[in-house]
């Protein structure tokens, strides 16, 4: 969680010229495009299948879901997206993969390449998504794309960054998405930076102001248990968002004093907080060189979305 970090200034694609094939072989060319066509297919509609693994059943088939938007005005296309589950456990969970559009989060590195929070929490939401949606739950996703969850004007961003303004909005909208989808539980995706690069571990928040504080409690120890235990990561424990150095939080949520999408209202800060249990969780660093690189993977995400789905499967059974 980190204060937004403005986008690289776009740079022009450049295109190339195509040359023209001499005018005797282009019969020649088109059949032979024809036959390679015909023998790539199978291998052609394989990969498509195989790209849907974020949005494709626990077992690799596809769940049948249709997705709808949950009706609220001014949300991204893409925003706040219900999917319901056919067999129906009558839990509904919220999932937010954190930051998005032109808030990329925490920016790690891994040789040469870029590991963006913001990628990384929607990769590990989408298939959390899925792995709920075969246990029978119905999900709602605050964002299914890169982009923020509330609709953008042209005054919301400086410079290729979004504005504080901007960003409390888009939290706030998060929440009332979670209140408007009547979900059960709210759970926050993120991933964690500090200065020394040699920290690691995995840590949880939940906020001790609502009624609901025991269950939030609960969600989060069960989730911090559950990713601990599938990552290896370092136990950094469960902390209530009162306890978030106010650098972790946004410029709004550092006066009011708790995560937007978790806390209390405060008119002004929070007028629609959200009315179910919640918990913000940082499964793993992406300033730490080996949990950036294990994020990055698909096989690492999967692994993260399992230990979410352990944990949040184990706060339903209440055991």
């Amino acid at each position: 969680m980190t204060r937004p970090i403005a986008k690289p200034a776009n740079v022009p694609a450049r295109t190339r010229r195509r040359q023209r094939s001499p005018s005797l072989l282009r019969p020649a060319l088109i059949v032979a495009l024809a036959i390679a066509c015909v023998f790539a297919f199978p291998t052609v509609l394989q990969a498509v299948r195989s790209a849907g693994g974020p949005v494709v059943g626990s077992k690799g088939n596809p769940p049948g879901m249709v997705a709808g938007q949950v009706a609220m005005s001014g949300l991204q296309a893409g925003a706040c997206m219900s999917f319901s589950s056919k067999t129906g456990s009558g839990k509904t969970v919220f999932i937010d993969p954190g930051h998005g559009g032109l808030d990329p989060g925490v920016v790690g590195t891994v040789g040469q390449q870029q590991v963006l929070e913001k990628d990384v929490t929607l990769a590990v939401g989408m298939r959390l998504a899925s792995l709920l949606q075969g246990d029978g739950y119905r999900v709602v996703m605050s964002r299914t794309q890169d982009s923020s969850v509330t609709k953008l004007s042209a005054d919301d961003s400086v410079t290729g960054a979004m504005t504080a303004s901007a960003v409390h909005r888009d939290l706030a909208t998060r929440a009332a998405c979670a209140n408007a989808a009547a979900a059960s539980v709210l759970v926050s995706i993120h991933f964690d930076a500090y200065d020394d690069p040699s920290v690691g571990g995995t840590e949880t928040f939940y906020d001790a102001a609502r009624p609901f504080a025991p269950d939030s409690k609960r969600l989060a120890a069960d989730l911090q248990k559950a990713l601990v235990s599938g990552l290896g990561s370092t136990d950094r424990g469960v902390w209530t968002d009162d306890q978030l150095a106010a650098p972790t939080l946004t410029a709004s949520g550092s006066t009011y004093g708790h995560l937007i999408e978790l806390g209390p209202r405060s008119a002004g800060y929070v007028d629609n907080p959200s009315q179910m249990p919640g918990a913000l969780v940082e499964p793993l660093f992406l300033t730490n060189v080996a949990e950036a690189k294990l994020a990055s993977t698909t096989a690492g995400q999967q692994r993260v979305a399992a230990s979410l789905e352990t944990g949040l499967q184990k706060y339903f059974s209440g055991a």
